[in-house]
């Protein structure tokens, strides 16, 4: 029997694709994971922003097979930064042009004296490298700074993989006169009715007789496979966890240097007002000053159509913070949303805090490879970690389930 460990996107995908017996133990109340969605009258609001641009036309065909095309919409993305008081379309790098003239000249200077021979050993260092001093300085720097809450030296060069918007010299001059602004997707899927709708189209592949929902993982004994929880003792074959990466560790008793393994939290505040704002166009917008709490706010209302602004609002912090000030935040929140112009006259009708923690992993050479080798070791012993936690990664919805689905396979066939 397979035991899985997290009833979010990936160990739901893990379920519907296995043809083992298996029992999926999950801590909440209800499924989803992070993908689960609220509704507060008229408004939807996700955890998070969770958007899909599918890569995979099989998952595609997969996920939407259950869902009515009528509630999917399909979204041309269009994204700006807030810089200095002005909007500039994103990717940042492809739009300097955007810029006053001096700021300009400044960026475009410095792509094209880049010094290739420098060494690249950091994510900040490969922000230099590849964009030059004045834009690393005036967005990639601050706003990832803000995001990941710590020193971007401290990341591994390629910390964000696919999802970073790359982009040679001549893309950047090319988009001066002939604007694409493309980075790794230009359209996006999202269901009316929130992320859920997804999970939820999943689970129909799954016996919900066999969901422990409200039961928490309490150890493992890896040698007798069996696996403890807050109400009962069982007994497994194989065991696929979805949780964070460190606390399964812990819960099989395997020893590793804590230091090696850190993140942010994010607390996000879905916030719903009376009525339309001034904003009609973006999706989200990003915030590279510090003087602003947040680093991203996003519009549902420009996403599903609404004549009321409903916003998801981000702020990034250290794991180790504490104390964090909810009631402040928000107050602080709404005054910098109407420092920016985001609302006006509206009136807060409806609002929803959710801490995120773990929310972004910090990908380091270290953290890469001591994952590797305690993911091997956990594997002698049929323990496989899966998922944007278990995985310890930076990566999509589709990825989880992509990744799921090998699994299932892979693990089945070594039976």
């Amino acid at each position: 029997m397979d035991l899985i460990i997290g009833a979010g996107i990936s160990g739901l995908s893990y379920a519907a694709k296995t043809p083992n017996d298996y029992l999926i133990v999950e801590k909440d109340n209800e499924i989803g994971g992070y993908c689960k969605t609220i509704y507060s009258g008229d408004y939807v609001w996700d955890y998070s922003g969770h958007f899909f641009h599918f890569q995979r036309p099989e998952i595609k065909d997969y996920v939407m097979s259950r869902l009515d095309e009528k509630d999917i919409l399909k979204v041309r993305k269009y994204t700006q930064i807030y810089y200095k008081g002005i909007y500039v379309d994103y990717p940042f790098q492809m739009n300097i042009h955007q810029l006053n003239k001096d700021e300009f000249i400044d960026c475009l200077y410095d792509i094209f004296t880049i010094d290739d021979s420098t060494e690249v050993t950091s994510f900040k260092k490969m922000l230099f490298a590849k964009f030059g001093k004045s834009i690393a300085e005036k967005f990639l720097i601050p706003y990832n700074e803000k995001l990941y809450a710590t020193d971007l030296d401290k990341l591994d060069v390629d910390a964000m993989g696919r999802f970073f918007p790359y982009a040679d010299k001549e893309q950047i001059v090319r988009n001066f006169k002939n604007s694409t602004n493309q980075s790794y997707n230009s359209f996006f899927l999202y269901p009316r009715k929130g992320v859920i709708k997804i999970v939820e189209s999943v689970a129909s592949h799954v016996d919900k007789s066999k969901i422990l929902l409200g039961e928490k993982l309490l150890s493992v004994d890896m040698k007798n496979k069996k696996a403890v929880t807050d109400k009962r003792t069982i007994e497994y074959d194989n065991l696929i966890s979805t949780m964070p990466f460190p606390v399964l560790m812990d819960k099989c008793g395997v020893e590793y240097d804590k230091e090696v393994y850190s993140w942010n939290k994010v607390l996000v505040f879905n916030l719903g007002f009376d009525k339309k704002g001034p904003e009609k166009q973006n999706n989200w917008i990003y915030f590279p000053d510090r003087e602003l709490v947040f680093y991203r706010v996003g519009f549902y209302d420009n996403i599903i159509g609404q004549d009321k602004t409903s916003l998801y609002v981000e702020i990034g912090f250290d794991h180790e913070a504490r104390d964090i000030d909810i009631d402040q935040l928000l107050d602080r929140t709404l005054s910098d949303l109407r420092k920016v112009g985001i609302i006006t006259d509206q009136k807060l009708v409806a609002s929803h805090p959710i801490m995120m923690d773990p929310a972004y992993v910090h990908i380091t050479q270290r953290s890469e490879e001591d994952k590797a080798r305690k993911k091997e070791l956990l594997k002698q012993s049929d323990v496989y970690s899966i998922g944007r936690y278990g995985s310890w990664t930076y990566c999509s919805l589709e990825d989880n389930i992509h990744e799921a689905f090998s699994l299932a396979k892979a693990v089945a066939e070594k039976q």
